[in-house]
Parts: C-alpha cells; structure tokens; sequence
C-alpha cells in the first residue's frame, strides 16, 4: 500500500506500542482500587483461573496420549471375551461328548460278559473233560452305591466324573461237567482261577457216576465273572479288506 504525504511540513506521527495502552489501564486500574483485600481476590481469581486452564489443558493432553491405550485394552477385552464364549462352548462339547461315552460304555459293559465268559471256559477247559451246562448262579448282587465326589470338587471335574462312573455288576455263574480224568479236573480249577474275566472260582461238588458204563467224575463249579483290565482286551476290526 503506497501512501502519499499531501503535507510535506507536517511530520507523522509514529505509531503507540499496543503495550502502552494496556500498562496505563493496569495503573489507572490499581489507581482505581483502593481496597487491597479486592485487589487480593482479584489476583487470586486470575491465578484460579490460570490454574485451571493450565490443569485442563494438561489433562487434555493426557486423555489424547491414553486415546490409543484405551482403544487397544477395549480391542484386547472382546478378544478376551470372545475367547472365554468358545471355551465354555468347547467345554459343553466336551462334557456331552463324556456323558454319551458313559452311556456307552453303560450299554457294552454287560453286552459281551457271555462272550467272555465262553471264551474264557473254553480255553480253560482239558483234554476228555466237557460241560454239561452252565448258567448264572443265584441273584446278581446288587451293585455298590457311588461314593459322593471329594469336597471341594467342581461339577464337571475329573472327579465327578469319576464319581459318576458306570459301577459293574459282578455275575455269578455254575458250571457242571464231566472228566473221566480228576487231574483234568483239578487243572480246570487252575486254569479258570488263572483267567483275567474269572474270579471267586469254588469247586461245589466232584463225585463218581456211570454215564454209559463208564464211570466218569461229575463235577459242579461256582464261579463270578469280573471286568478284566484293558491291557486283556484285544480288539480287532468289523470287517478287513480282502486283496
């Protein structure tokens, strides 16, 4: 901007500092103010008020710095959350999967204990001895009451589970037969005693008949079947393909 003095004898006058003008208010003012107890709440209120706008810009600044901090425990805490809905969830999977293994191995604990039994007799029975029946023996005995789970133990623990394990029911069985030889006999016992599924073998009775003219040794066995180990257990496929 180009300005042109249209009057050469007159100088200009300079420019007042912007300061001079707030320095001689702040001097009328105090001129003004005779009552230095005002003067004192005055000066105390710009200094609250300093305070305060120094306090608000601090914490401003502080609550941006922690802005990322808190966006990420946020994001850690639904991953968190998210993780703990899947365990439970994985955990209903498995507590239903061990409840339909119990009632399995409910059902096939007593399916095969004939099977067993047979097997058992039939590799346990000698040379020129043979049966002439064989069946169960009395009443099964009532089978003993679970005991309560430890004290302390959550549901769903390996000891609930335990607790709440399928209890088998021991089966008694008779066995009648014949031997025209008492040593075969008496190895009979042996090897029936010898058998993982057999327990409590007690010989009832043993004398001497005639079957066919021949005189033979009538014997009467009393025996209780028992669930093996799984280390007798050998398993073996439904069906194998043939090359």
């Amino acid at each position: 901007m180009i300005n042109v003095n249209l009057r050469p004898n007159l100088k200009r006058k300079r420019a007042g500092s912007p300061l001079k003008g707030l320095g001689e208010g702040l001097r009328g003012l105090g001129t003004r103010i005779k009552d230095p107890l005002l003067l004192l709440a005055v000066l105390s209120c710009v200094g609250v008020t300093g305070f305060l706008g120094f306090v608000l810009i601090g914490t401003t600044r502080e609550l941006a710095a922690l802005e990322p901090q808190l966006e990420e425990t946020r994001a850690e805490h639904k991953r968190f959350k998210a993780f703990l809905t899947e365990k439970r969830h994985q955990e209903t999977i498995r507590d239903s999967l061990v409840a339909q293994i119990g009632v399995i191995r409910t059902v096939d604990g007593d399916r095969y204990v004939w099977p067993h039994l047979l097997d058992e007799v039939t590799k346990a029975l000698p040379a020129y001895t043979w049966l002439v029946d064989m069946g169960v023996a009395g009443a099964p005995a009532a089978p003993a009451a679970a005991s309560p789970p430890p004290a302390g133990a959550a549901k769903g623990t390996p000891a609930d589970s335990a607790a709440r394990a399928p209890v088998h029911v021991p089966v008694s069985f008779a066995l009648n037969g014949r031997t025209v030889d008492i040593q075969a006999y008496t190895r009979f016992l042996r090897q029936l005693e010898a058998s993982p599924w057999i327990t409590d073998v007690t010989p009832v009775s043993a004398q001497t008949v005639i079957e066919k003219e021949r005189p033979v040794t009538a014997f009467s066995i009393r025996a209780t079947f028992k669930q093996a180990d799984s280390a007798y257990i050998r398993t073996v496929p439904l069906s194998q393909s043939v090359r």
